[in-house]
């Protein structure tokens, strides 16, 4: 039975992580969960249901969870246990730090917050199942230097995980368990598809007055708000590949963002010799989180599987990069490495929050995040402290660039 420590585990990716884990008895054993606090009855529930002795909580309100707790008890008739209420801005790294060696952590957290997870879990030896893109785009040098081994990190994005599929079916290394170091390999480029969100089609002069409602009405995948408005700017794309130039040592200008409104072929390789290699599946998340948790094993029944029953068809577009620059702009970023692309991340993560607080327009959140990326002057990061720094000055060029603070 192998141990699962799920951080976020209140969010679209936790929750869909429990039912892998619901599904599969017998297979994994949750030790402990990590939220931000906003949603205590949903981890009361969770808690009590999967049996957890340590949950942690980014806010300081452990007595009035431990309080749901018992009453969930109650209410279900589910024995008593003694558990550990882990609280502050360092909870979830906390709970990471519980994991064995052997065991998994599941890091589902949302937005650059999520760093510090990621690396104290990568210090524990465990395998780390990623959702958490932007802690990689972030802090991919750190990420790097905390990895105890090759493959230690299995991504949990759909796009990631289906390249890393392609790689493992493809390469000729085929004893290794992780995404293989691509760039000295027989790969031509990584596809990486996108749906194209809710304005796909159209123009730069079509989107002056999109609404907060406008970006939120995501055509396939039922995400978050932030993830739905990078989504929409493609900014969701960018981190994507930036993360892909990390994750499989390839350069920025040999992965192809397409267009795919369908979100059934999730990308894919192409090699060489000019074969293509595409893993598809209908949208959705709960297979990339299966083999997240379980790889290199894959888990029975976890998703519908494609119906050839009836006819269908795929479409694909190349993107509109004078519509949606974020693309070229993460090509620039990743090529420039060390701080730029934590840069990128802490300004666009003030720019769609600006955006939904409707004091930035749509377009302005891209136009924000390249003012501050120009305006920066790269460094090399291999310290947390001189990350956090870069982090802080981005976070206050973008408010100055939007007019939130002076």
């Amino acid at each position: 039975m192998r141990e699962v420590v799920l951080l976020g585990s209140t969010g679209s990716i936790g929750t869909q992580c429990l039912e892998v884990i619901e599904n599969n008895p017998g297979k994994f054993r949750v030790t402990a969960l990590s939220a931000g606090g906003n949603n205590l009855e949903l981890l009361a529930a969770q808690a009590v249901a999967f049996q957890v002795p340590t949950i942690a909580i980014e806010q300081p309100r452990a007595d009035e969870l431990g309080d749901l707790i018992r009453l969930r008890e109650q209410e279900t008739g589910v024995a008593q246990l003694k558990r550990q209420i882990i609280t502050g801005t360092k909870a979830s790294a906390q709970a990471a730090a519980t994991c064995s060696a052997s065991g998994v952590v599941v890091n589902g957290i949302n937005g650059g917050i999520g760093l510090s997870s990621t690396l104290s879990a990568l210090d524990t030896g465990a395998t780390l199942a990623l959702a958490n893109k932007e802690s990689l785009v972030a802090g991919g040098p750190l990420v790097n230097a905390h990895q105890q081994y090759p493959g230690q990190i299995v991504p949990v994005d759909s796009e990631h995980s289906a390249i890393h599929q392609c790689l493992q079916s493809g390469l000729h290394e085929r004893g290794l368990t992780m995404p293989v170091v691509t760039g000295r390999s027989e790969v031509r480029k990584l596809i990486l598809t996108a749906s194209g969100g809710p304005f796909r089609g159209k123009k730069r002069a079509d989107l002056v007055d999109v609404s907060v409602e406008d970006a939120l009405k995501h055509p396939t995948w039922a995400m978050g708000p932030v993830v739905t408005i990078n989504s929409s700017t493609l900014m969701n794309k960018a981190l994507e590949l930036i993360e892909a130039h990390l994750l499989f040592d390839l350069d920025p200008e040999a992965i192809e963002p397409v267009i795919h409104p369908q979100s059934h072929i999730h990308s894919g390789v192409l090699w060489n010799d000019g074969s293509l290699l595409l893993q598809a599946s209908p949208p959705s998340m709960l297979i990339p989180i299966a083999l997240g948790l379980s790889w290199p094993e894959r888990l029975s029944d976890v998703a519908p599987a494609e119906d050839f029953s009836e006819p269908f068809s795929w479409d694909f577009e190349p993107v509109d990069h004078e519509a949606f620059p974020a693309l070229t702009l993460a090509r620039q970023v990743a090529k420039q490495g060390g701080s730029a692309p934590a840069v990128m991340n802490a300004a666009n993560e003030v720019a769609v929050q600006a955006f939904r607080d409707r004091k930035c327009g749509f377009l302005g959140i891209v136009d924000t995040v390249r003012q501050v990326c120009d305006e920066h002057q790269t460094v090399a990061i291999t310290e947390l402290q001189e990350l956090l720094e870069v982090q802080t000055w981005a976070v206050k060029r973008a408010q100055q660039l939007l007019g939130l603070s002076a």
